[in-house]
């Protein structure tokens, strides 16, 4: 969600630099400051700031791009295995995102992210030294994702999303029958107190969320459908089909009893971002990346068709 804060003169000059208008505006910690100012999600009449001590103006419009995520509670996701890189050139790198890995630091939780992950390997391999992430994955979803290696990359990245120019498709196995073969979904998201996100009507309230998907099997008691992002906001997919009455199965968050299944005994979510269409940034090639499905998939189908 995007975040507007305005600079008054509540804050003293000396503490008009980005880091501590970032912490005012988000009650965030420093470290998560100075991450989402290295991130590029910091803008300023439209310009994106890229460094901490940059000093404000009073009446300046500060925005920031900030996905804040839930503090996890009980059980945590255990790691599944690390990233794959599907692509590395001098601009981009592509990677497969295992599950139960967090993409980029939220407050209050572990270090070890996707984000630190692709930077150690670009260091080790000499690729570069930055992953700027441009758009996520929740922490229990695998799938394709990419990282810049410059602000001025992240920045040609995003305009793209904004402009929902990517082909992003999902797979998700989602609990019982759905109605329609085909359908699309189309809400305005919110969140509560608890950071959990829900529907309305009121364009007013929300960030517009629109959802299309095609049922491509029908199974015991789940059904196996393909998803096509026309908008990406956090948890859009999962708040869509929860509130339609078929959680995707396996979401600890959303309908949580009801998406739980006897044969998904897994720390993740049945969710895998399956393929990612972009327009290169600099050499403005179209690059397609499309993965199998996870193992996990393989093996829930197969002993559900035994049933």
């Amino acid at each position: 969600m995007i975040v507007r804060y305005t600079v008054t003169d509540k804050l003293p000059l000396p503490a008009r630099t980005a880091i501590n208008v970032i912490q005012a505006a988000l009650k965030v910690r420093r470290g998560e400051a100075e991450s989402l100012i290295h991130d590029g999600t910091v803008r300023c009449a439209g310009r994106v700031v890229s460094q901490s001590h940059h000093r404000f103006k009073i009446g300046d419009e500060v925005e920031i791009d900030y996905a804040p995520q839930p503090i996890a509670t009980g059980k945590k996701t255990k790691l599944k295995g690390r990233f794959e890189v599907l692509h590395d050139d001098e601009h981009i790198v592509v990677v497969n995102k295992p599950a139960g890995l967090l993409t980029v630091p939220t407050p209050k939780r572990e270090g070890n992210t996707l984000q630190s992950q692709v930077r150690k390997w670009l260091e080790r391999c000499g690729t570069g030294r930055h992953a700027i992430c441009v758009h996520r994955l929740d922490r229990g979803v695998s799938g394709v994702l990419v990282f810049a290696k410059s602000h001025e990359t992240a920045e040609l990245i995003r305009e793209q999303f904004a402009a929902r120019k990517p082909q992003r498709k999902y797979i998700a196995i989602v609990q019982g029958k759905l109605t329609q073969q085909t359908g699309t979904f189309k809400s305005y998201l919110c969140t509560d107190a608890s950071l959990n996100r829900y529907s309305q009507d009121d364009p007013n309230l929300g960030e517009l969320a629109i959802t299309h998907y095609e049922a491509k099997e029908v199974w015991k008691t789940t059904t196996l459908v393909q998803v096509q992002l026309e908008t990406g906001r956090r948890n859009q997919i999962r708040v869509h089909f929860a509130e339609a009455g078929h959680p995707i199965v396996g979401d600890p968050r959303y309908r949580p009893e009801q998406a739980a299944h006897p044969m998904w005994p897994l720390e993740r979510i049945a969710l895998h971002a399956e393929s990612l269409g972009i327009v290169h940034p600099h050499t403005r090639e179209s690059m397609q990346f499309q993965l199998p499905w996870p193992q996990e998939f393989r093996d829930f189908r197969r002993r559900e068709q035994l049933r």
